[in-house]
């Protein structure tokens, strides 16, 4: 039997020193490992203990980094001693084999979205009309989706709802997550991807972990799946009959959604 596991990233299996949620003595915290820099310094932490099970877990099953980062921004991650084979970059704009870009899978991507949702340019013209001073930046991402960093404490009442509402009406959706809202066309989905992967593996069963609305489709498609007691999926009080939600919060609830992947890759 062959497992293919896909889990996504940020507040999944990596953390910022913001997201950490530790609490108790100095004394009692946990070794961790630094696993992303940027502009040469430190960004993105996972435990020790949750680095070596996923070198256990990739030796173990087919690991796929499942994440909306863009392949520059992963590129900047390092997991593992020796990359994944596969990578799911842009909420599964690209898919990265052996760490180069899958042209043909990227061309069929785009024209999906093309054929189904409103273009990214009448998304951007109307984020420029409805944004103010609560947007602190505004990004484009593989030129597929647009994501905003915003000042939470800033945001007007009822603004992510109303964007929400205009984006699906246009075949877009939206998710806040920390201080960066995305809006993404509805066809740009990570379980598309997955299933990618799984069909040239030839994968049995699939694992999935995520905490985000764009996790949602990766984690319903997945045979078995695991999402931290944190983040936008928690927060709506999401769940579903094949979804283990952790004990804990933040990073060490990294660490016990990469236990439960090998637990569950290799059980018998």
């Amino acid at each position: 039997m062959t497992v293919l596991v896909c889990s996504d990233l940020d507040r999944t299996l990596i953390y910022s020193t913001a997201a950490f949620a530790l609490d108790g003595p100095d004394e009692t915290m946990p070794r961790l490992l630094c696993v992303e820099f940027y502009q040469g310094a430190p960004l993105s932490y996972m435990t020790e203990a949750s680095a070596r099970t996923l070198e256990a877990l990739a030796k173990a099953a087919t690991f796929v980094p499942t994440t909306t980062r863009t392949r520059e921004q992963y590129s900047r991650v390092h997991l593992l001693e020796k990359p994944a084979p596969y990578a799911i970059c842009a909420n599964g704009g690209h898919l990265l084999v052996d760490g180069v870009d899958d042209a043909d899978w990227a061309a069929s991507v785009r024209t999906h979205i093309a054929e189904s949702c409103a273009p990214l340019r009448t998304v951007q013209e109307h984020l420029l009309h409805t944004s103010g001073d609560f947007v602190l930046r505004q990004r484009i991402a593989s030129e597929l989706f647009a994501y905003m960093v915003v000042d939470r404490a800033a945001l007007p009442r009822g603004w992510v709802d109303d964007l929400t509402a205009w984006c699906a009406e246009r075949g877009w959706r939206t998710s806040l997550q920390g201080r960066k809202v995305y809006c993404l066309p509805t066809g740009l989905t990570k379980a598309a991807a997955a299933a990618e992967v799984a069909r040239r593996t030839g994968a049995s069963t699939t694992l999935a972990a995520g905490d985000s609305l764009l996790d949602l489709d990766l984690l319903d498609a997945a045979d078995a799946a695991v999402r931290p007691a944190h983040g936008e999926l928690h927060d709506t009080g999401w769940t579903s009959p094949v979804t283990t939600v952790t004990a804990a919060r933040g990073i060490l609830a990294g660490q016990e959604i990469a236990d439960w992947l090998l637990e569950r890759a290799t059980a018998p």
